[in-house]
């Protein structure tokens, strides 16, 4: 099954190659992205028995950060590499002077065994969901034993890997255990096949995330406080839209009110500011300011990484986007309501399936149904401050009490 895989990848790229030499001559920045992917881990010093991290992009490399963090203070002596998928996932890495930090490169022999040769690891881990059949497979062939910690499976991914079992049970063969969130990960791999005793519940360490970082990563807005701050993070594309018109209809009734949007992509930044200026209100770009204690504007766009949380600290409500499209499944709704603060979400939170069930049912958090339902719930909320305090002490309690899958999940790599 390896060489019928090997051939198919390599067709493929193959084929691609025309397309992509043709983008590379016309973008520098898709040239440095296939250097950086195509280098590996070619910038780092030898290594050896080390413990390969791998975090997908920017919501797993936070994850990592405190993963690292409690290895070490757990007294981990043996090397750590991180290694990411996406660039913004790199490029916080790198902010964040993470240990070794390198691009994953191409899934396929000829650029991952330089990797396996330079940083020789005794373990690979793998935060959340990312599963390369090559990477998996070069572990199994060196006999590098695999665990995927805070594991996640959406009902998506379990059709899909359904179809292809007999290839998922191949490619996970050197994965010696997953440790996964919750059940409902747990169950669908045990219908996938996986054998039972390779599937552990240890929980979501994003709950331990959110208790132990620090809060916007050492930025602290001075902020006024005689205002209501309404963040919109992670917002994707469709989203904004109906934020603007949500956030200008608010304003016009309660004119001490002030909206930070912070997409999820930096990218997307400039599309974003067009979208704002088509709703003929000033707003303020985040990197246009040295701090925010003199700043008497009512929109701010952030548009520079490793900021959201310390925005989440001075909301009065926090939504979090991603969930109004099943493409995007939601994003990390925890951040937030670890500060104690009324969460909204929407309907196809796959990538967060239990937080968002704990979060309602607790009171913690309002899943919306359609993203028309985001000015009537803004506009109870902003004339209800009984019901913001009581969603804001419910949303830091469950966290509280999910807490402690991350010494649980060091104690398994340990």
């Amino acid at each position: 099954m390896g060489f019928l895989y090997y051939i198919i990848v390599g067709t493929l790229l193959l084929f691609a190659a025309p397309f992509i030499i043709l983008r590379a001559l016309i973008s520098s920045s898709f040239r440095n992205q296939i250097k950086a992917r195509t280098a590996g881990a070619a910038s780092l010093p030898e290594l050896r028995g080390t413990l390969w991290i791998h975090a997908a992009s920017v919501g797993e490399v936070r994850l990592a950060k405190t993963f690292i963090a409690g290895l070490v203070k757990d007294g981990e002596s043996r090397p750590i590499a991180l290694s990411t998928f996406s660039p913004t996932g790199y490029a916080l890495a790198r902010e964040e002077n993470l240990p070794n930090v390198f691009r994953l490169p191409l899934d396929f022999p000829v650029w991952l065994n330089p990797v396996f040769d330079r940083i020789r690891p005794a373990k690979l881990i793998l935060l959340e969901a990312e599963l390369w059949p090559g990477l998996l497979r070069q572990c199994k062939r060196r006999g590098i034993p695999v665990v995927q910690v805070n594991g996640r499976v959406s009902e998506k991914s379990a059709r899909r890997y359904g179809k292809f079992a007999a290839f998922f049970l191949w490619m996970t063969e050197s994965v010696q255990q997953f440790s996964v969130r919750s059940q409902t990960d747990a169950d669908r791999l045990l219908q996938l096949g996986v054998a039972k005793e390779k599937v552990r519940v240890t929980g979501n360490i994003k709950f331990d995330a959110t208790s132990t970082q620090k809060d916007g990563d050492g930025f602290h807005p001075k902020w006024k406080t005689d205002c209501a701050i309404l963040v919109f993070g992670s917002t994707r594309p469709g989203e904004e839209g109906p934020v603007m018109e949500a956030l200008v209809k608010l304003q016009k009734k309660f004119p001490n009110t002030v909206g930070v949007i912070a997409p999820r992509h930096m990218q997307r930044c400039r599309e974003v500011e067009d979208l704002v200026r088509e709703f003929n209100v000033d707003y303020t770009l985040l990197s246009q300011l040295e701090d925010l204690t003199n700043w008497t504007g009512s929109i701010l766009l952030v548009d520079s990484l490793g900021k959201l949380n310390a925005f989440y600290k001075c909301a009065t409500v926090a939504y979090v986007g991603g969930g109004f499209n099943p493409r995007f499944g939601g994003h990390n709704i925890l951040e937030p309501a670890r500060l104690g603060k009324p969460v909204l979400f929407g309907k196809f939170m796959h990538n967060f399936e239990e937080e968002a069930k704990l979060l309602a049912q607790s009171g913690g958090g309002i899943q919306m149904q359609s993203i028309d339902e985001l000015y009537p719930v803004l506009n109870r909320l902003l004339q209800d401050s009984d019901e913001r305090r009581k969603l804001g002490r419910s949303a830091e309690r469950i966290i509280k009490a999910n807490s402690g899958a991350l010494l649980r999940n060091i104690k398994l790599i340990r």
